[in-house]
Parts: C-alpha cells; structure tokens; sequence
C-alpha cells in the first residue's frame, strides 16, 4: 500500500517541503517589543514576561525566519536591517490590532494611572496645572521629577508612558513631538541690578565675575549655553551657590545671592513684580525646546494618549 503525498513529488522526485507555518502573534509582538526598546529586559517588563521567555520567543522566531534579527550588545541589542525591514511590516498591523482588542477600563472601572515624569520645575509651574481638569474627570497620575537621560532609559524599560524631555531623543526606540519652547534669561535681584546692569552693556560680561554665581549644576550648562549664544565667549568662573532645583535658584537669586540664567517661564511673575530684574535684552536669546516621549505604538491605557493630546494643546501657550 503506497503512502500518498499530498504536497507531490518535488522536481528531483523527493518529497516537498512542507511550507513554513507564519510565526505565532506573540513571538512577533515579543520581537516588536525587543525592537523598540532596545533591550530583552525592558520588552520582558513592558509584556509583563520573564526575561527567559522573550529570549526564547526570540531565539523561536529567528529559527522560524532563519536570520539573526538581533546583536547582542554588552548593554541590549541591535537590530539588524532583517530586524528593521520585518518591524516596518509589522508594526502597524499589530498595533492596530492592539487598539481594537487592547484591554481598557472593565465593568466601568478605572484605567490603570498614567505614569509622566519630566524637570521638576516644568511638572510643577506648567505641567501639572494643565492637567487639572483631567485629574478632576478621573484620569489618575502618577508623576516622577528627575534629569532628562535617566527618565528616557527608564521610559525605554517601561517605567513610565510620558516624559518630558529638555532634548530630542535619539534613536528608534522612542517616539516624540515637540512641546514647548523656553526662552533663557540672565537675572539678578534689584540690589545687584543697580550695580552692574549698565556697566554690562558697555563694557560686557566680564563686568559679571565679580558677581556670585548661582547654578542648577557644578558643570554650569545652562549658564554656559547663554554665554555661548549671547556673548560668543566661553563662561570662565565658578558658581558660588549650586542647588539641582530651578525654583531653588531663582530663590536664592531673588533672595541677593548673585546671578543666574532662568527659563522665563519660571522667573515670569518675578520679573513683572520686580523681584528680579533681566539684566541683558539680546535680540536672539537662547531658547530651548521640551519633547513630550513616549514608546512606540498605542497604549493600551486610553488615558495616556488623554493626557499626551491635552499636554500638546497646552503647550501651545506655555
């Protein structure tokens, strides 16, 4: 009794190979995960997998595909342009198919919170204020203040959905959109004003080394850009006070500590009461742009993408 073939005979009379069954939904959503994040750990925290199970998910689909989508990196991975070309088909299949079945608020329940993080300083005169009204219809916050660099590794790693970040990110595992632009002022209280404005403006900056210095940070980087921008020289001097909060200094600067260099979004009121005094008025004053970031592809949490719209409405008119 002969055994029937049903894929027939191939050209050399051996048997066909069977074809390649197309590689199961959550091995590609692993790897798209792997993609954007640039690292198995932070893909196995955001699937809510152990790190174990996204390397074999890994590992499956590479020997389903017979190409290495990954390099391994002493930190993360790299994709590979196989890697690249298959995210580009796949992404927006998959993250359609999130929005249509993704899981939202069941029996009337409340979505999980949306976790944003950003400069202290933003969060607390501009960010937050905006975002009142959505607190007030239910939308729940859980909000992390910390430097630009360590938000967007943790953002990559899942630990947050919003950042708000005072550089544009790099690479492609995040996503972002402009949020606000911030103009940069040099200040000082009146009783230093009356003492060097006007020797500024004739003679220059040098006339500011014998005036305190307050900083954000013991590298001076925003005192050092204005330097740059507005007066084309390098800063040379040390700050006398250095305290990692903005409103910190614009305190200490109000309080006659010496000058600074503050967005004008922070020092606005002071400026307008006299508490603070601009010292220079330059026709092109430095001005830095905020990113609102996120990961790629749609929450599954709707309010992450409320509170990014209403964010971007508002900074309009930050």
């Amino acid at each position: 009794m002969s055994h029937r073939n049903d894929e027939g005979p191939s050209v050399d009379g051996r048997p066909a190979a069977q074809p390649a069954a197309p590689p199961d939904l959550n091995l590609l959503r692993t790897f798209l995960a792997v993609h954007r994040s640039g690292s198995f750990t932070a893909a196995a925290h955001a699937l809510g997998l152990s790190q174990p199970t996204v390397t074999a998910h890994i590992r499956n689909l590479e020997r389903q595909t017979r190409r290495d989508l990954f390099e391994r990196l002493p930190r993360g991975v790299a994709p590979t342009p196989v890697a690249d070309e298959l995210a580009a088909r796949i992404a927006p299949t998959l993250d359609a198919l999130a929005s249509a079945v993704g899981p939202g608020p069941v029996g009337g329940g409340r979505a999980e919170p949306v976790h944003l993080a950003g400069p202290a300083e933003l969060l607390a005169t501009r960010v937050l204020p905006a975002l009142g009204g959505l607190v007030a219809e239910g939308v729940r916050l859980r909000v992390t203040a910390g430097l630009t660099d360590p938000l967007l590794d943790e953002l990559r790693a899942g630990r947050h959905d919003l950042v708000i970040s005072t550089t544009r990110p790099r690479g492609r595992s995040l996503v972002w959109a402009p949020l606000m632009d911030e103009e940069f002022v040099l200040v000082a209280a009146p009783v230093w004003a009356e003492k060097i404005k006007e020797p500024l403006a004739e003679e220059g900056p040098g006339v500011l080394h014998a005036v305190p210095l307050v900083a954000y940070a013991e590298d001076l980087p925003i005192v050092r850009r204005y330097w740059r921008h507005v007066f084309g020289t390098r800063l040379n001097g040390r700050a006398a006070v250095t305290v990692p909060d903005l409103r910190a200094v614009k305190s200490a600067v109000e309080g006659g500590a010496g000058f600074s260099v503050l967005p004008r979004y922070l020092c606005e009121s002071a400026l307008r009461s006299g508490a603070l005094v601009q010292l220079a008025d330059p026709e092109d004053p430095p001005i830095n742009t905020g990113y609102l970031v996120q990961r790629p592809g749609i929450s599954e949490n709707p309010d992450v993408g409320r509170v990014r719209d209403r964010l971007i409405e508002a900074g309009r008119s930050f």
